[in-house]
This record gives structure tokens, sequence and C-alpha cells, in this order.
């Protein structure tokens, strides 16, 4: 599984990078604190996977990188994606790096 650090998805962000940044957190858990990314929980990601792009790279994001593995092992073995990268760590690297004042659970 490819994945990506908290530090190389800001550096995308600062950059202006095309990605799409999905996260797979509950609805709760992403209005606590999210990313801008589009909030697909994962109980229904196999269901929304037409939400998810094929024509850049993908950004899968979850608290802590566990949930967000789960999908993109879904997504790959079930659509065939091959986008798809896990942002090491979740949100809890990114507050750790860069937002010690976001508030997570």
């Amino acid at each position: 599984m490819k994945e990506i650090t908290v530090q190389e998805l800001k550096q995308k962000i600062d950059q202006k990078e095309a990605f799409q940044l999905i996260d797979v957190r509950e609805t709760f858990e992403y209005e606590m604190s999210n990313l801008d990314g589009v909030n697909i929980p994962l109980g229904g990601i196999l269901i929304e996977a037409d939400k998810i792009d094929r024509d850049k790279p993908v950004i899968i994001q979850c608290r802590s990188g566990k949930r967000s593995a789960a999908a993109i092992m879904q997504l790959e073995q079930v659509h065939g994606f091959d986008n798809l990268y896990n942002l090491k760590g979740g949100i809890l690297a990114w507050q750790e790096a860069f937002d010690p004042n976001m508030p997570v659970y």
C-alpha cells in the first residue's frame, strides 16, 4: 500500500498540486476537525466509490491511518483503484506536526 506523510501532504497543499483528499471518519469526527477533504465514512466507501477520482492521486485519511488503510484495501480489491495513498498517522499526525490546537479526541 502506498503511503504519504503529513509533511508530503502539506507540501502538496502549499504547492496547489492536483489531488483529492478523502476523509473516511464518521461525520461527527469530520465536523470536529478536518483537512477540507471529502467526507465519505468508511462504511459507505464502496457505495460512494463514484465520488473518488481515478485520474489524479487520491489521499485517504482517518484519525490514525487504520480505517484509511482498510478503505484503500476495499477500493483496490473491489473497484480496482491504483491511485490511492494512505495518510500515515492520519489527522493525529497532522495535529502533532502542524496544528497542536486542532481538536481531536
